[in-house]
């Protein structure tokens, strides 16, 4: 994942929400990138964008997210909530 700065940049608007039961994707930081695994809930933040699958803009409003995530310790709880 790459973070933008501009909405426009990027591929996916994501909105961080302190609930879990409001997430339609828990996600769980690496910092390994081998252990990546796209958009489905295992994400890895790069400093370049070229190294990036995804590119995304964190939103202040979650009424603009595409997706609301929220960020677990646990790899294992890493995943879609709602399909």
């Amino acid at each position: 994942m790459y973070v933008c700065k501009y909405v426009a940049d990027a591929d996916i608007k994501i909105f961080v929400t302190q609930y879990k039961s409001e997430a339609t994707l828990k996600v769980y930081v690496t910092e390994y990138k081998a252990d990546a695994k796209g958009i489905k809930g295992i994400w890895y933040f790069t400093k370049y964008k070229t190294d990036a699958d995804w590119k995304v803009f964190f939103t202040k409003y979650k009424n603009e997210a595409d997706i609301l995530i929220y960020y677990t310790k646990y790899k294992s709880e890493a995943g879609w909530t709602k399909k």
